[in-house]
């Protein structure tokens, strides 16, 4: 394998890693910071409130194009507020999500 082909594929495996979502209780937490409702959320993703309800408890998880937004949404609202976006203490690190349920 050349190594254009190696870096491609390297390009690849890390474009993928921008569409992992953050964990149920960090989403939630980004969201308060901002002063945000979860209607407001749902409101500017395209979904209604209990989809929202149910991303930030874990129960599901958005699929395209709402997951793209909503990615979206918590990639800038991690700038604005990174000290939400960090990981309790002592906080296991939750499973890998499979993507495109719920």
């Amino acid at each position: 394998m050349s190594d254009p082909d190696r870096l491609k594929r390297v390009d690849a495996l890390l474009d993928g890693l921008d569409d992992v979502l953050p964990p149920p209780y960090v989403r939630a937490r980004l969201r308060l910071a901002a002063g945000l409702t979860q209607k407001d959320v749902a409101d500017a993703v395209g979904v209604k409130r209990l989809a929202v309800v149910r991303w930030e408890l874990g129960k599901s998880t958005p699929r395209r194009p709402q997951r793209d937004a909503y990615i979206h949404l918590l990639k800038r609202l991690t700038e604005r507020h990174p000290e939400a976006a960090k990981p309790d203490e002592g906080t296991p690190t939750p499973p890998s999500e499979s993507r495109g349920s719920g």
